[in-house]
């Protein structure tokens, strides 16, 4: 069929009339007549030579022919849709998909994210948390922000900040803690990387005690079973200021080691387009703003 001489208005009568299975209700949500929608269905039964519905006495039912058509339309109606939205001030807005692990997101990105939608109201921006445990071909990202040593294989890496890991917990558990030794007869909450806590001890030189405490996959459950009295956490201070400043979490010690950073990655066979650029470019800026 041309497509010049596709009957959009009757895909619309018929996709509606197929959802409801009532030509008076797709009447109804289309703002035309009931006869109105029944030529519609009717010549486009007469273009495709095929019909499309039983009449029945209380309503519609599809035929097989029917049934075909309708997940096809319907999808397509949708994606219609949802590239219309993005349309605003006369710019079609790009849609940039980013994988973010949660640390970062709650302690630093997600404070911000007004910032950058103002400065850039062109980028549709999707927002992925995670466990640092990502895959930017197989779930579609463009970017994506984790931790580790940057020599992730294929991956182009722009280094964003550091993350140095100290202990931290709740106020109560912080007042039994005067010596670096006195942990060892606290519950010591672990991540799923398990040379942390032997790390911090051989920087404090002190022995690691045996770890019996749970392990979590997440920087941001962690911290909230340390708030919770479950035990002491060891994780980036600077992401958890909020809860260190209301008293939430406390920090008993000052030493911190260093285990890795924050990075924005992308596939190196991803050619950055406008919205890329804009995104690393605030990012970068945001993160070190005297360069």
């Amino acid at each position: 069929m041309d497509r010049s001489q596709l009957p959009l208005n009757a895909l619309r009568a018929f996709e509606a009339a197929a959802r409801h299975l009532s030509l008076t209700r797709a009447g109804l949500e289309l703002c035309v007549s009931q006869a109105a929608v029944s030529h519609q269905v009717n010549r486009l039964e007469d273009v495709l030579g095929v019909q499309l519905f039983h009449r029945l006495p209380r309503g519609l039912a599809l035929t097989d022919e029917g049934a075909a058509l309708v997940p096809v339309l319907a999808e397509s109606f949708d994606r219609i849709s949802a590239l219309l939205d993005r349309y605003a001030g006369g710019r079609l807005r790009e849609v940039l998909t980013v994988g973010v692990v949660g640390t970062f997101a709650t302690g630093w990105l997600l404070p911000r994210l007004a910032e950058f939608n103002a400065a850039h109201p062109f980028v549709d921006l999707r927002i992925r948390t995670n466990n640092n445990r990502v895959d930017l071909a197989g779930e579609g990202l463009d970017y994506a922000i984790r931790f580790g040593d940057g020599a992730w294989h294929g991956v182009e890496a722009d280094p964003l900040m550091a993350a140095p890991l100290t202990p931290l917990c709740a106020p109560a558990m912080a007042e039994r803690i005067a010596r670096v030794e006195d942990l060892a007869g606290e519950v010591l909450l672990r991540s799923y990387r398990p040379d942390e806590w032997s790390r911090w001890f051989d920087a404090a030189g002190v022995p690691c005690p045996t770890l019996h405490g749970p392990v979590f996959d997440s920087s941001v459950t962690t911290a909230a079973a340390a708030m919770a009295g479950s035990g002491i956490a060891l994780l980036p201070a600077a992401m958890f200021a909020p809860a260190l400043d209301r008293g939430d979490l406390v920090r008993p010690f000052a030493l911190e080691v260093e285990t890795g950073r924050y990075w924005l990655t992308r596939l190196k066979t991803r050619a950055p387009d406008a919205a890329m650029h804009a995104f690393r470019d605030w990012l970068l800026m945001s993160v070190n703003p005297t360069g």
